[in-house]
């Protein structure tokens, strides 16, 4: 991730296509450790690529992946029931206990 993120920070600041060095200096501008060979087996693999088009493309194949969804969902009808149950108690159980005063005592 932090050598998709330097070469999306040098394409935004203006530099069409940044390099090896390009992507260490900015890495290496954060303190963070720089990887290489991630750098060039980055850089192979977008070499003559469009960033945009790159962009564009992830977002279609993330578009079709299931994401993790709200977990009742999928859970039993039952379960789900008996966690809102216990929702509902836990929060009148709070209300019972003293709060801390804020103000000092009252005297």
């Amino acid at each position: 991730m932090k050598v998709i993120a330097a070469y999306m920070l040098a394409q935004l600041g203006g530099n069409t296509n940044p390099s090896a060095d390009d992507l260490e200096k900015i890495i290496g501008s954060i303190g963070a450790e720089v990887d290489g060979d991630r750098i060039e087996l980055f850089l192979s693999q977008v070499n003559g690529k469009n960033i945009t088009e790159l962009v564009a493309s992830g977002k279609e194949k993330l578009a079709s992946v299931p994401s993790g969804g709200d977990a009742s969902a999928v859970a039993p009808p039952a379960i789900v029931e008996e966690s809102k149950e216990e929702k509902v108690e836990e929060e009148e159980d709070d209300f019972d206990e003293p709060l801390f005063d804020l103000f000092g005592p009252d005297n």
